[in-house]
Order: C-alpha cells, then structure tokens, then sequence
C-alpha cells in the first residue's frame, strides 16, 4: 500500500485559520481509498517544524506532500523548486545543495486539476518563508537519510470564510474543491 505523508500548517499571524490544515481535516472526513495517508499539522516555527519533520520522515513514505496557505493566490499553485534560503537571506542548510526540484510531473498534475474544474498552476518556487523550508528540507533530509520518498509542495488559496472574517477582498478558493484537489493529486502520483 502506497504510504503518504499529507503535513498542513496551523494558523499564523492575522488568520485565526489555515486553509492548508482546513483542508486536510475535509479530507479526512470523506477519504476512503486506498492509500495510507498521514497526516500531520506543523508549527509556524522553523526549528520546531523542521525537527518534527525530520523526525517523520523516518518513519518511511512513498511521498511527502506538504501544504500551506498562500494569502492572495487566485488558483492552487504547485511548487516545482525549493530553495536554501531563508526569509533573511541565509541558507536552511549550510554547505547544502542550492535547490531541489520536485521529481513529480507538475505540469501533468496541473493538467488533471483543470480538467476537473480545478485552478492551478506550476509555480517557479515556494517563496523563502516556512513553505520553501517545508519543501526544501523534506528533499534534503530524504537525500540525506537515502530515502526514497518524493515531496511535492501545494500552497492553497484562502478560504472564502477567511476572506469574509478578515474583511478583505483577497482571492479565495472553497475548502471542499481543495480537499478534492489533494485527493485528485495523491491518486494520481501513487498510480
């Protein structure tokens, strides 16, 4: 049985929410297939989350799919790169690679969502915040142990009712078609 981790953030700064963790509760209220999925909620912290996933990522997967929140993405963006840097300029790893590409065929992905309906899009890289962390150090840490596991990095838009609370007119995306997103995603990559 295919083994995915499936990790979301908790919430931050002025989102009392994740749409990320929003999302993957939906779908573990639905989810009936027949993949192993894990599912895991990270700290908005970069010591404390990259210990935690170090720490589970040696418990072995297929793929680690990692999800964040991305406030005014108009459509799920699928990250290709991450990138050893940090918010201030510094690297996550000193001495290591300066990216990793995601392994996963993104633009056939991104494909499957569309044809469902779904908005995406293949992002360049995740940023240089916790997301680009969470992707970077997913790769460096497999490449390190010798695991055999995939990552792949989704920021989702936010949630209507996050927009609606913040009293902003920031893009939005229904939890429902993002967790059918995931679901689409895991299915997929595990054939």
């Amino acid at each position: 049985m295919t083994r995915i981790l499936l990790t979301a953030f908790e919430a931050y700064d002025r989102w009392p929410d994740n749409s990320s963790w929003l999302s993957l509760i939906d779908l573990t209220s639905w989810y009936d297939g027949d993949l192993d999925l894990v599912t895991r909620r990270y700290p908005v912290d970069l010591t404390r989350m990259s210990q935690m996933l170090r720490d589970e990522l040696r418990s072995g997967y297929d793929f680690a799919i990692h999800l964040g929140q991305s406030p005014g993405a108009t459509v799920i963006k699928l990250e290709s790169m991450g990138l050893n840097v940090r918010t201030d300029g510094s690297p996550l790893i000193g001495g290591g690679p300066q990216a990793y590409r995601s392994s996963l065929n993104l633009a056939e992905c991104s494909s499957i969502l569309a044809d469902a309906g779904i908005p995406s899009e293949v992002s360049h890289h995740a940023g240089t915040y916790l997301c680009n962390a969470a992707m970077y150090l997913s790769q460096h840490y497999c490449s390190e142990m010798g695991l055999p596991t995939k990552s792949l990095f989704i920021h989702l838009p936010l949630t209507p009712g996050q927009v609606a609370r913040d009293g902003s007119r920031l893009a939005s995306m229904s939890t429902p078609m993002c967790s059918a997103a995931i679901a689409m995603l895991v299915e997929h990559i595990a054939k």
